[in-house]
């Protein structure tokens, strides 16, 4: 008798249980909701957390990430799916993975990622991600590749924002390309390739008038020659 009332009790407990978490559920997707409706980004992120604690779902954790990323809260992102590459990932884990690693300062494994993205759907605009990425780690064979896939796929409406100025801007995709060209072929040989490097830098800043990053890299490149040509001019003892 006492284990029949203590199983009653247990089941009773169970159903009382699947009851709360039914009801939390749909109260959380309609709060979820109303916050999508308010714009209240905290809100939705608090929303989805939720949700995912109550009915973990694969979907809201990736949309969750996806609004850290958003938000610019790259840790959060990649803290909330991991960064593991999974050939079983989403397009927008993949997204946030890539970006959000990128933006955490880790080139190396950010690549992998992008990778992973231009392979499902190649595209001039992930390969510029990916050649500014093989620059900054000295992998000028591999930007080359990149860099040469995106002068030849920049369509016109594409564009490029930058951010180094006080007001960001943008220019046309295929100027950015340019520009990375640039230092590509300076990175071969930055005694050599100095006139070479800036002969591209002209005609892209000729392309975009706007392009104030190619302005002051331009600037640094003339310093320099004349440093080297004032170096070359000193007697030798």
């Amino acid at each position: 008798m006492k284990k029949l009332f203590g199983l009653v009790l247990l089941l009773g407990s169970i159903m009382v249980s699947a009851q709360t978490n039914s009801e939390l559920t749909k109260h959380y997707e309609a709060y979820y909701k109303q916050m999508q409706a308010q714009g209240d980004v905290q809100g939705i992120i608090n929303g989805l957390t939720h949700l995912n604690v109550l009915a973990p779902s694969q979907a809201r954790m990736d949309t969750l990430a996806y609004i850290y990323m958003s938000e610019g809260k790259y840790m959060q992102a990649l803290n909330t799916i991991g960064i593991e590459k999974n050939t079983s990932d989403s397009d927008i884990a993949l997204e946030v993975k890539a970006v959000s690693l990128k933006a955490v300062k880790q080139p190396e494994m950010a690549i992998g990622h992008f990778e992973e993205v231009f392979k499902r759907e190649p595209n001039a605009l992930v390969a510029y991600e990916l050649a500014e990425l093989n620059l900054q780690l000295k992998k000028i064979e591999e930007a080359d590749k990149h860099i040469a896939y995106g002068l030849a796929n920049s369509k016109p409406e594409m564009k490029r924002a930058f951010y180094e100025s006080q007001n960001p801007y943008e220019v046309s995709l295929k100027s950015a390309f340019m520009y990375l060209n640039a230092l590509s072929m300076y990175n071969k040989d930055t005694k050599g390739n100095i006139d070479a490097a800036v002969d591209i830098l002209d005609a892209a800043l000729k392309a975009s008038p706007n392009f104030n990053l190619i302005q002051i890299t331009k600037n640094e490149l003339l310093r320099q020659k004349q440093v080297l040509q004032s170096q070359g001019a000193q007697p030798q003892n």
